[in-house]
């Protein structure tokens, strides 16, 4: 085992030596004059959003659907069509009560009894869905005008569900207008006080009952001298 002398280390800093098995020895040095002892600061971690999460399992889920698409589909052949087959799909782990034309409770919001009718997937849950899957689509690389969940037959598949889920379960999917906002009134009409403009209307009607009144007690004593 060689040892570090002096002449081989002139900068006369301590150090480490470490033997191998074939008795070559390599010196590392514990500090040398230009090494930095600032520590590099791992990046702060940031947590997805609630939104990001359900992102990526909804992508998760579409492209397993697609896997298991017999047979087997690449994303880029996936088309519009593909989309609502993957949204049907999805309609058997809905939980929606959507009454047929023919249930006696269709267009009631509260049924009073349960019925047959099936569970379907809400318009609301399949609109968000298709909203998350087009932005992640984008995402990973696709192209916007060939996004398949921008597609109109989507766009029309969605609006007829909406449409229909309305009437069945006596619904209103409008958007609610907002109410415009009241103009402020003026804060010098705000403070404006009526009451010193009613006592000066007193003061006036009492001196003017003052002046009648002194009046026809003239003209009374006029007539008595008379």
């Amino acid at each position: 085992m060689d040892l570090v002398s002096p002449q081989n280390n002139p900068n006369d800093y301590p150090s480490r030596m470490i033997s191998s098995s074939t008795n070559n020895s390599i010196v590392i040095n514990s500090a040398t004059p230009n090494s930095s002892t600032a520590t590099a600061t791992p990046p702060p971690s940031t947590t997805p959003s609630r939104y990001e999460n359900q992102k990526r399992r909804d992508w998760n889920t579409f492209c397993q659907y697609l896997r298991n698409h017999r047979p087997p589909m690449s994303l880029s052949m996936c088309s519009g069509v593909h989309v609502l087959e993957f949204l049907r799909y999805l309609d058997q782990f809905g939980k929606t009560k959507v009454h047929n034309n023919t249930c006696p409770f269709f267009g009631l919001p509260n049924p009073p009894a349960p019925c047959p009718c099936p569970l379907r997937q809400a318009w609301g849950s399949l609109d968000a869905l298709i909203g998350r899957l087009r932005a992640a689509y984008e995402e990973h690389g696709g192209r916007p005008e060939v996004n398949p969940f921008g597609a109109r037959a989507v766009r029309i598949y969605l609006r007829e569900v909406r449409d229909f889920q309305a009437k069945a379960r006596g619904v209103s999917y409008a958007k609610k207008r907002k109410r415009p906002k009241q103009k402020a009134i003026p804060s010098a009409q705000q403070s404006s006080d009526p009451t010193p403009t009613l006592a000066a209307d007193a003061t006036s009607a009492s001196e003017f009952n003052k002046e009648i009144t002194t009046i026809f007690s003239s003209l009374y004593f006029f007539d008595f001298l008379i």
